[in-house]
């Protein structure tokens, strides 16, 4: 019996392969998403992943042939299309089997249908779609997929959206670092102290879970209610203009970054074992002596002292969540504290409650110090950050490209000999084997070390591009150097090859140009990434789009911007957003951070009532009165009576979605539309 059932097990398993090919197959899955343009008007957006090898036809077909895809839209009178149904660019191929030209899409198909809300209801766009998808040997029949697509919750705009994702990211680096700070030395011996206190001071159940929640609140309270007393009491006197110019100054002011740098020098020597920092004694142990306290006073001095003690670990790690959220809104640091302090408070408070999960805890040991360890490396790398930007905002060109990645090469690298156990600090235990952790972490380093050093002859680096000077501040760019031999040679071309026939002339004279109206002011300071010509001048950037007819794209960028980096790295690299900022548009970058003086006559008063001395400070005046924003980056589309084109964008490594964006505000210039106007 035993023998059959092994039988029909081994019948049924290999069936089981079988029954899922017979099942239908789809290659294509459908998604949908919404996006706020403002106005009561959005974009529906239509999103299909295909599988390789697969590939959906345009809904432009031309004669008989495969099926288009298309769409049906229920009748509802709380809103309205605007518009067809718009594509992305399709893949066209001349198909000799139907003797026509077939525009399709693989990987993926986006289709776009902008609607305008009519009503305050609720609004549900649905409807139902058609598509056949074929590969080089069959096609499937052709699939109806529903849709049911709700607008009701899209009110933010688009460029809340993209800023949301933006703080989305500092907000897990905050929960990372505060991750980070409970394998410090001066914080994981502190859990068996807490645990301690809470048994020992515990008449009862309740009232024990009552501390140890209280305890948990203290703790977030003193990291992050500080800072938020400060922010808001700057605003509260001061409103946004100040706040900003607070957290610009902070940003890029060439006093804190120099300070920052230091501090974070000074603690990673300490990491690494040169010294101890402690906080006065005094103040410790007053705290320490007032834990002992009866009732929610104890437990308050407990929490203060813990963050006392964790100070020497934590301090450096702190300023980092702080100095990297200070680039957004004015509640973005108290967000971002709050995540971070929610992270380092929520071990303690769970120990507190449930004291025997210690137990399962390991026993501290060497490999704190190895911890933090590593974590000097890493406050090594970064600290560097921090003089990187003094040095682009000043343009002292201490920090170029090759200097930076040099320095983080060599970080890294000894980073990686420390985890193989080839370089020993002062308290360190003697490494006879490494263990599979150490081996795994040394391959993780030492793979990010070999990705970083082809950044030394100009590649791009991508996924570093917040954190490093810009491309263009690179000696050795072997892109830049072939692109400028190759214009030196059509420069001496057209100078010395005087007979070009009539009919090239004119071809060549029709194309597209690049060339600007004038020399740019500031060219000696500022640079565009990827060869783009532009003006960083509002004013004459302003005048040359009316010479040329042209819309200009204003780019509210700065020197410490991380996020700018990262958007000219991965989004103004692509092909179709290059073509588009070359050929259509008149490019202005504005710093808002950068600290060059104006002659005295281009003082301009601000929105706040101050002079407005340099170049930063007038255009991040600017952006304030005119957008209402003080974060970057942001792009705005506009045309030359100060009319907006397209609702603005802010962070957003969404290829496609940028495009679309340069696309229909391209398309509002040409036909005279407009959202706003920011002189009104």
């Amino acid at each position: 019996m035993k023998k059959l059932s092994l039988i029909l097990v081994t019948f049924f398993a290999f069936l089981m392969p079988l029954a899922s090919v017979a099942q239908i197959y789809d290659p294509v899955q459908w998604s949908f998403s919404t996006e706020s343009l403002g106005n009561n008007e959005f974009n529906v957006i239509f999103k299909a992943d295909i599988e390789a090898g697969w590939h959906i036809y345009s809904q432009n077909l031309n004669g008989e042939g495969p099926i288009p895809t298309t769409f049906q839209f229920a009748e509802d009178s709380r809103y309205e299309r605007i518009g067809d149904v718009m594509e992305g660019k399709a893949i066209v191929h001349f198909d000799n089997a139907f003797g026509i030209e077939l525009n399709y899409f693989e990987k993926e198909a986006i289709f776009t249908q902008k609607v305008k809300v009519l009503g305050k209801k609720p609004v549900a766009v649905k409807g139902e779609l058609e598509f056949m998808v074929c590969n080089d040997g069959m096609c499937l029949p052709p699939t109806q997929v529903e849709f049911d697509i709700n607008l009701d919750g899209a009110t933010i705009a688009n460029t809340d959206a993209k800023e949301g994702d933006s703080l989305l990211s500092m907000i897990l680096q905050a929960i990372l670092w505060g991750l980070a700070a409970l394998l410090t030395p001066c914080v994981f011996p502190m859990i068996p102290m807490t645990v301690s206190f809470f048994l020992h001071g515990s008449e009862n159940k309740a009232a024990g879970r009552f501390k140890a929640i209280m305890y948990f609140i203290f703790i977030v309270l003193l990291y992050t209610l500080p800072i938020a007393i400060i922010i808001m009491v700057t605003w509260i006197f001061g409103g946004d203009s100040v706040t900003g110019d607070i957290f610009n100054w902070l940003s890029t002011h060439w006093i804190p970054n120099i300070i920052f740098f230091l501090v974070f020098m000074v603690f990673a020597a300490s990491f690494f074992g040169a010294f101890e920092i402690v906080l006065p004694s005094s103040l410790v142990n007053k705290s320490d002596a007032n834990s002992e306290k009866k009732g929610l006073a104890g437990v308050f001095f407990m929490a203060l002292t813990l963050v006392l003690v964790s100070f020497a670990c934590t301090g450096p790690i702190v300023g980092t969540v702080l100095i990297k959220s200070t680039s957004g809104e004015f509640w973005t640091p108290i967000l971002t504290m709050f995540c971070y302090a929610c992270t380092f408070a929520l071990p303690f408070a769970l120990f507190a409650l449930f004291p025997s999960m210690l137990k399962n805890l390991p026993k501290s040991g060497g490999w704190l110090n190895t911890v933090k360890v590593i974590l000097g490396f890493i406050e090594v790398a970064l600290g560097f950050k921090f003089l990187s930007v003094a040095d682009q905002t000043y343009h002292w060109h201490l920090l170029d490209r090759e200097v930076y990645l040099g320095i983080w090469i060599v970080c890294f690298a000894m980073l990686g000999f420390y985890l193989l156990g080839k370089i020993r600090f002062k308290n360190d235990d003697p490494v006879e084997s490494i263990g599979v952790g150490r081996l795994i972490l040394s391959i993780i380093v030492f793979t990010f070390v070999v990705y970083m050093v082809p950044g030394m002859w100009g590649a791009p680096l991508k996924a570093l591009s917040g954190y490093l000077p810009p491309q263009q501040t690179l000696d050795f760019d072997l892109k830049r150097i072939n692109q400028e031999n190759a214009d030196k040679v059509i420069e001496y071309i057209q100078q010395n090859v005087k007979a070009v026939p009539a009919a090239q002339h004119e071809q060549q004279s029709s194309k597209p140009t690049a060339e600007l109206c004038e020399a740019p002011r500031y060219d000696d300071i500022f640079h565009l990434p990827h060869g783009l010509k532009g003006y960083f001048d509002y004013e004459q950037a302003l005048a040359c789009a009316k010479a040329q007819n042209k819309p200009l794209y204003v780019d509210f960028t700065g020197h410490g911007c991380v996020n700018c980096r990262e958007m000219e790295a991965n989004v103004w690299s692509d092909p179709r957003v290059l073509k588009m900022l070359r050929e259509d548009f008149i490019i202005v970058a504005l710093y808002v951070d950068d600290k060059t003086r104006l002659p005295e006559e281009e003082w301009v008063m601000g929105g706040d009532g101050k002079m407005k001395k340099t170049i930063g400070r007038k255009y991040a005046d600017f952006q304030i009165t005119k957008f209402g924003t003080n974060a970057q980056p942001y792009y705005c589309l506009m045309g030359h009576n100060g009319e907006l084109l397209h609702e603005p964008r802010a962070y957003n490594l969404d290829k496609d979605g940028f495009v679309q964006f340069l696309q229909e505000g391209l398309d509002n210039f040409k036909n005279g539309v407009s959202v706003r106007n920011i002189n009104e």
